[in-house]
């Protein structure tokens, strides 16, 4: 199969890589750049666990092709931290208590950034929603949305 070049701009750094027409941006990350935060599991988009923002948006890089990604801009939860410092989110969840085994947690996390780019004065209901698409098995959901409602606040 045929591989074409692409430049990639991941975490506010160009990156150069070779791939064919089916790879996954979540495949990409991955194998070819070690970015093992962005997590795998059901490859179908039902879980949020391989959730990154591709333009300020949360997508799930499971099911986004990587030649779709060309010429936009990628962010990983390596990302997301700037300066050695936590972002909010970061420490809300950890402050929170939200954070058990931890597999869902970058996906929560950047989902919710997502959200709160947009809708900086959420409600309890209104994160539940926003994070409805990311599937934890561990904390229940309360933990979480608390997190999710400190950092809003401090975010604002």
């Amino acid at each position: 199969m045929a591989r074409i070049a692409l430049t990639l701009s991941i975490n506010g750094e160009r990156h150069e890589v070779s791939v064919e027409p089916s790879r996954t941006l979540l495949d990409v990350l991955r194998t070819d750049l070690g970015l093992t935060g962005t997590k795998e599991n059901c490859l179908e988009a039902e879980c949020g666990v391989c959730t990154v923002l591709l333009d300020g948006e949360a997508v799930n890089a499971c099911i986004v092709l990587a030649v779709r990604c060309r010429d936009r801009a990628i962010v990983t939860i390596e990302g997301l931290a700037a300066g050695g410092a936590l972002h909010p989110l970061q420490r809300a969840f950890i402050d929170a208590g939200a954070v058990q085994c931890g597999y869902c947690i970058p996906g929560m996390i950047l989902a919710a950034k997502a959200y709160l780019d947009t809708h900086p004065a959420p409600g309890d209901d209104e994160v539940r929603e926003a994070l409805a698409g990311n599937l934890c098995r561990c904390t229940g959901y309360q933990k979480i949305t608390d997190a999710v409602l400190s950092a809003a606040r401090v975010m604002r």
